[in-house]
């Protein structure tokens, strides 16, 4: 009998870390701390140390991380903000809740990264932030990113909702913008169960408004200094990714060595992946490639029992709520590419070697 192998498993996951996790939920219902509360505290705390900044602050999801960094900001009606066209639709959705207008731009053909050439060109005088996405777990081209909004005197936002714990430059992710945003969604390699989200910062001023905006416009109960929201981030959600935030590099080096195994064993040459430069250390989110005829590749890989994803069939500039932007098909060549051939092959750490070797053995039998 042949065992599917899924796109993700999370249940594997759950049950090799299952003590723990069960443990940490009846602390919470022990002490019925379910919005906020020192759990959330608790991550808060530990989050901001590993990656290396002085603060963060959990939130409902990472859409909403990316809507707060914009608020803080001070991104409003009549202002522009540069992402890639290239990226999961949350990036654009942020700019849009604050009334200002998302620009986007095309990626890097080998990295599949936001492209610091199409950026440069991209600026106007409406220009305030670049929000650079680590796409995939791949950290984007930092320095020259950063040495664009210098020029130019604009924000600089990380989008790692796909990179917990990726290095550029030997350098943590989550260190170069002025504001970095994550998520927790449940498939991401540190995941909640249900939903989550972080901002971290070295700005005090930002941090405190971040907690402000995140609960009510409130620091003190029931004084309200401004029109807040409510994103707190639940008890549950805190105290679970605090046990699996000690678990995350264990992860990262394992979901690395599959993809390690997966570049020496795919010799198919109708089959391309995603360019490592030298200055990234990927944790491989996902483990992306292109190919000629998706649809046929990817029914022949479900006929041997294994799933595949696809991350994104449609980029941001042609999906139909931006539509009013005025964009066509033909402005964003690679990140079109992409869209139109682009696979995701299974890749967490629970992963065993010889279902490895199985998908690697299926990709190379696949003829186009």
């Amino acid at each position: 009998m042949n065992i599917k192998i899924k796109l993700v498993d999370l249940k594997r996951q759950y049950l090799s870390i299952k003590k723990e996790i069960d443990k940490a939920i009846q602390n919470v219902l022990n002490d019925s701390a379910f919005s906020g509360g020192k759990y959330v505290e608790e991550f808060e705390k530990h989050f901001a140390k590993y990656i290396g900044t002085k603060y963060a602050v959990a939130v409902n999801n990472g859409t909403s991380a990316l809507h707060l960094a914009m608020l803080v900001l001070g991104v409003g009606k009549g202002d522009e903000v540069i992402i890639p066209a290239n990226t999961f639709i949350a990036t654009a959705w942020a700019v849009s809740y604050v009334g200002a207008t998302p620009v986007f731009v095309d990626c890097d053909p080998k990295t599949w990264q936001i492209d610091p050439k199409k950026v440069e060109k991209a600026i106007t005088k409406k220009t305030k932030v670049i929000i650079g996405v680590h796409l995939y777990g791949q950290s984007f081209n930092v320095d020259s990113i950063k040495k664009i909004a210098k020029k130019y005197k604009l924000f600089l936002v990380e989008d790692c909702a796909q990179a917990h714990g990726a290095l550029y430059k030997n350098k943590m992710v989550g260190n170069f913008g002025d504001l970095t945003c994550f998520s927790f969604y449940p498939s991401k390699n540190l995941g909640s169960y249900g939903e989550g989200g972080a901002v971290v910062t070295n700005n005090h001023s930002y941090a405190k408004r971040l907690q402000l905006l995140k609960n009510q416009g409130s620091l003190k109960k029931y004084h309200h200094d401004e029109i807040g929201y409510n994103m707190r981030m639940e008890g549950f959600q805190g105290a679970i990714l605090d046990v699996k935030l000690k678990h995350l590099d264990r992860w990262n080096k394992r979901k690395q060595r599959v993809a390690d195994m997966y570049f020496k064993g795919i010799k198919n040459p109708s089959v391309v992946s995603q360019y490592q430069p030298e200055w990234t250390k990927s944790v491989y989110y996902l483990y992306v490639i292109t190919i000629k005829n998706r649809d046929k590749f990817m029914k022949f890989l479900l006929k041997n029992d294994i799933e595949t994803g696809i991350h994104y069939p449609i980029p941001c500039h042609l999906q139909k709520a931006y539509k009013f932007l005025g964009y066509k098909k033909g402005d964003f060549p690679t990140s079109e590419h992409l869209a139109n051939h682009c696979v995701s092959l299974p890749i967490y750490p629970e992963l065993i070697d010889f279902e490895i070797k199985k998908i690697i053995n299926v990709v190379n039998a696949y003829k186009n």
